[in-house]
Parts: C-alpha cells; structure tokens; sequence
C-alpha cells in the first residue's frame, strides 16, 4: 500500500459529451428504431410515461435507418472534444474508456478507441460492465494520476445501444413465432429496454493540478461496490437463464440463438424494482458515509444517474431510510433530454452540470451511478476548488 502523504490530489479539469444526430423525441422513437415483428410494440407509451424520457439521442440516419456512428467512434468524438479545449492529445498518457457493449469481442474496446485518435501510444485499458463500467475507468484514470504514475489521464465511457434494439435484431425470433402461428411480440424484458436506452458518449480530463483559471472538481474519493456475492444477473446480453442456470452464448445452440434473440438486452424488471434501491444506495451509502464521515448536509449538488424517472422519488425514500435526505433541489439529471446512455450517462450529467452550474470554491458534489447487471454501484466525491 502506498502511504497517503506520498498519495497525489485528482483534479477534474474537463469534461466533454457527444450525443449523435437530432434529439428524438416519443413520437418518432419507433419509426428510427423499427417496429419488432412489423408490429407497433404494445408497451412502448407506458414506459416511456413511466421513465419521463421526452428526447434522446441515436447513431441511426433517421430517414435511411442507417447506422451514423459506431460505438468506438462514440467515445473518439467525445475525447476530440476534450482535445478541442485546449488539452494536448501528447500530454496523455493514461486512456481509460468504458462500455457495456463493445462493437466486437475482440480487440478490447479501449484499443479500438484509440486506434481512431490522432495520439501518441499510451496505457490504455477497456473496462467492461453495465452503468458501473464507466466509474471504473474513472476510477482507474483517478488512481493513475493519484500515485503518481501518471500526470495526465482521460477516461471516457460510450454507448451504442440503438445497435442491438432496432428491429432487425428480432427478426429471426419474430418469424419463428409467425410458424408457429403466435403473435411476432418480443418478451417484455427486451421490449422495456428498447424505450429506455439511448446512444451517447462522454469524457473526462483528470490531472495532478488544478485549472489554472475556472473550474476544477476535486476529487475527494471514487467508491465502487459489487453485491454479485448475494444477488444473481439482472440485466444481460448474450445469455440468458435455461431452467435456472444462467447460461452464455458462447455454450447455446446458433439456431436458438437466433430464435430467442439472445445477444438483445434484457432485463429481469421484478428484481430490478424490489432490490435497486437497497442494494445501490441503502446498504452502500451507509457504509461509504461512515468510512469517509460524511453527512448529507455537507452535498451542496447530488448527481444520480437513475435509469427512469420512475425511480426519482424512491432513491429519496432510500435516502431517507439511512438518515441521508438530500432534497430534491439540490438534484441534477439530464436524464429526460439526453436519455439514459449507460456508462456514459454520468459523464454527460457532468459535462452540462460543470458547463451552466455557477459552483462555488468548497462546494461538495455528490455522484451516484447504480448498476443492475448484478447490483453494483458507485459514489464519488467532488470538490470545487
């Protein structure tokens, strides 16, 4: 273990976003992605009224369906963006980039990323993972520049979903339904997600000083906890559970691949909504709050990426119940313009938040990203300096 007073401060000088194309707002949401089935999906205005989304963003050409970017390509355009402000592509030295669901299985993603920027060889790590997976490449940045291995680092996290929810990716299991004369309907674990998950990119400049003028965020502390020891998948691709064994694709048959959609998103929404805000923020919080000695009436900003607007007012009751309320205006989200981007969701939060918030020197920003795949999630601690 490294001691502390060898231990460098983290500061977070800049951030960046990329959203691809125009905003897409509820009434056109299933023309870009396509009908599952050729049907209109029977679910599709009740989730969006629950999850309170009005626009978000795809890497679909509306009018041809043809896709614009590429998940890689995602992340590279938000890191120029970091670039475009000045910071030199040479002086980085660490690149941490994040994703839930890479363009291939090999190369990693991290790699490919920077196969697409214009700068020099670097350490460069592919962090996977659902929501978590982007904190962890924060992480990673954090504790490069922390002890001192690096001066310079960046991590970004990107999403691509629109990839595996347009409607072409149902067609063989939807046309097997037509044989056998059912209704050509996906399961409602596929269809919730396809009205919930968008397409987006952001990163983060982190260095060993602070800006030399305006705004640097602090980084006090970056926690991330797993309870995968006590709770079984959530939320998947590319595997699914076969008589109560959770079973990959790797070892399933390609025809019923196929059939059953199985590289597609799902989500187990019954287990979602019972254990996400026990497992995310009451069991977590209340042992991160007693480690570090921190209280609620010290966050001047809370920063929650939740998944749905569904969840808004129980993560206050989970504040609550540990003694820790924040109230609701002290809370940003761009969750309802921007839409829910995964990994990169805290990201562009950030990136808006440091771009019209007029934060003061000692103000406390508190981050909060919860995962789902198998109940994890992650607090980090800024100050504004």
């Amino acid at each position: 273990m490294i001691p502390n007073n060898t231990l460098k401060n983290v500061y977070l000088n800049r951030t960046a976003a990329f959203l691809p194309n125009a905003p897409v707002g509820n009434d056109t949401i299933e023309a870009v992605l396509g009908m599952a089935g050729e049907l209109p999906s029977r679910v599709r205005r009740m989730i969006l009224r629950s999850n309170g989304i009005q626009t978000r963003h795809y890497a679909i050409d509306p009018d041809s369906r043809r896709a614009t970017h590429t998940n890689a390509e995602l992340a590279a355009e938000a890191v120029r963006r970091l670039f475009a402000q000045g910071i030199e592509p040479e002086d980085i030295t660490s690149l941490s980039c994040a994703t839930s669901y890479p363009d291939q299985t090999m190369p990693g993603h991290g790699v490919m990323v920077h196969g697409l920027l214009e700068m020099p060889s670097c350490e460069v790590l592919s962090m996977a993972g659902v929501c978590a997976a982007g904190m962890a490449a924060m992480k990673h940045a954090y504790n490069a520049v922390r002890t001192g291995e690096h001066a310079h680092a960046v991590a970004v996290a990107s999403e691509n979903a629109s990839a595996v929810m347009r409607g072409e990716v149902f067609q063989h299991e939807t046309d097997h339904k037509k044989l056998e004369n059912a209704s050509p309907e996906i399961g409602f674990e596929k269809d919730f997600l396809r009205w919930m998950l968008s397409d987006g990119a952001g990163a983060a400049y982190l260095s060993d000083r602070p800006n030399s003028d305006g705004l640097s965020l602090k980084i006090r502390w970056i926690e991330l906890l797993s309870y995968a020891n006590e709770m079984p998948p959530c939320m998947y691709a590319g595997a699914e559970f076969r008589d109560g064994v959770f079973e990959g694709w790797k070892h399933a048959d390609p025809e019923y691949s196929r059939r059953h959609s199985l590289m597609a998103v799902k989500q187990d929404v019954k287990l979602l909504n019972e254990n996400i805000v026990r497992y995310t923020v009451e069991k977590p919080l209340a042992q991160i709050a007693a480690k570090h000695g921190i209280r609620a009436d010290e966050i001047d900003w809370f920063l929650p990426h939740y998944s749905s607007g569904f969840f808004r007012d129980r993560l206050s009751d989970g504040l609550k119940n540990i003694g820790f309320e924040i109230p609701q205006e002290k809370w940003f989200t761009n969750l309802y313009t921007k839409g829910n981007t995964g990994s990169a969701s805290i990201y562009i939060i950030l990136e808006e938040f440091m771009r019209t918030f007029p934060l003061e020197r000692g103000q406390k920003v508190l981050c909060y990203v919860p995962e789902s795949g198998r109940f994890s999630t992650c607090f980090m601690l800024l100050e504004a300096v």
